[in-house]
């Protein structure tokens, strides 16, 4: 809805799918209070990756021009994933399906499901917003790696803003978001806000704040694509490739040495505390050594 108050209610038509009946009934009602009845027959209860309903005349996925999605992270899905195992669906999630634990079916990594689902369903000129897990960006191998290598090979990767811990309250794990813009074939930047933000205390969980000048700081270097020493880095594709197409912009900062002007009779006087140092420890090592030799000669089989 806030995009739509962006672009003008007037000028846009939204599109839902939750699984919820009482978030789709809310979202009516919010739609009523915000000017855009137009698009209450596109608010739909259901399971977005067993059965996504809003298609084209074609029977394809319809595609948007602008996405946004909070989805959940780990659900147990094991119950319908070999339904999803379809020709229609091979090109949906082309990277693949989580398998199914044999343990912990609750663990099932469902998220990557919702985000092969969005690429598929942006336009040509489509851009998304994401909340993932910030494992997500670094992972080495799986489903995860072939996401991340799809959205570098494929030019619609925007960039990555990793977000301070407990930013939200109902969850302890770390978030990031992923921005996807299928017209940028410029520059990623990447954002590490993690030391952002103040910790309150929010009923029994604890949870980070950001400020209205921190967000707009988020914004501002995000929009100009400004690099800032230990907070934000901007990257090529390329880049990204040659890092095993990780996306966590503390892997680009820069390693800095900060060098001190001393003279020769200081640089004399450390490498003679640096000299007397070793030979002491060298000498402990000795004793140490003389000691452990002792003890084994001491040891006897007994029956």
């Amino acid at each position: 809805m806030n995009l739509a108050h962006a672009i003008g209610e007037d000028k846009c038509t939204i599109y839902s799918q939750d699984i919820s009946q009482k978030s789709s009934s809310l979202l009516r009602l919010n739609l009523i209070l915000n000017n855009l009845v137009h698009s209450i027959q596109n608010i739909i209860q259901g399971n977005t990756i067993l059965h996504p309903y809003h298609k084209q005349d074609s029977g394809r996925l319809e595609q948007f021009d602008y996405i946004v999605s909070n989805p959940p992270f780990k659900l147990d899905f094991s119950d319908y994933s070999t339904d999803l195992d379809t020709k229609p669906n091979n090109e949906r999630f082309f990277a693949g399906i989580p398998n199914i634990p044999k343990t912990k079916k609750d663990s099932m990594a469902i998220y990557l499901l919702f985000l092969q689902h969005i690429m598929h369903s942006l336009t040509a000129r489509g851009k998304a917003a994401i909340v993932v897990p910030t494992g997500f960006i670094t992972a080495q191998s799986g489903i995860d790696k072939k996401i991340r290598k799809k959205m570098v090979e494929s030019k619609m990767l925007a960039g990555v803003v990793s977000m301070p811990s407990n930013i939200f309250a109902t969850t302890g794990t770390n978030v990031s978001i992923l921005f996807l813009d299928a017209t940028n074939t410029g520059d990623v930047v990447l954002i590490d806000a993690s030391n952002l933000g103040t910790k309150v205390k929010e009923g029994k969980n604890q949870k980070t704040l950001l400020s209205e000048i921190e967000e707009q700081q988020i914004i501002d270097v995000f929009n100009t694509k400004e690099a800032k020493d230990d907070f934000s880095v901007v990257v090529t594709y390329d880049d990204i490739e040659a890092k095993n197409y990780s996306l966590s912009a503390g892997q680009y900062f820069e390693v800095k040495i900060e060098y001190t002007d001393i003279t020769q009779e200081e640089f004399a006087t450390k490498m003679k505390g640096f000299e007397s140092n070793l030979a002491s420890l060298f000498q402990e090592s000795k004793i140490l050594e003389t000691e452990i030799n002792n003890n084994l000669k001491n040891l006897r089989y007994e029956n």
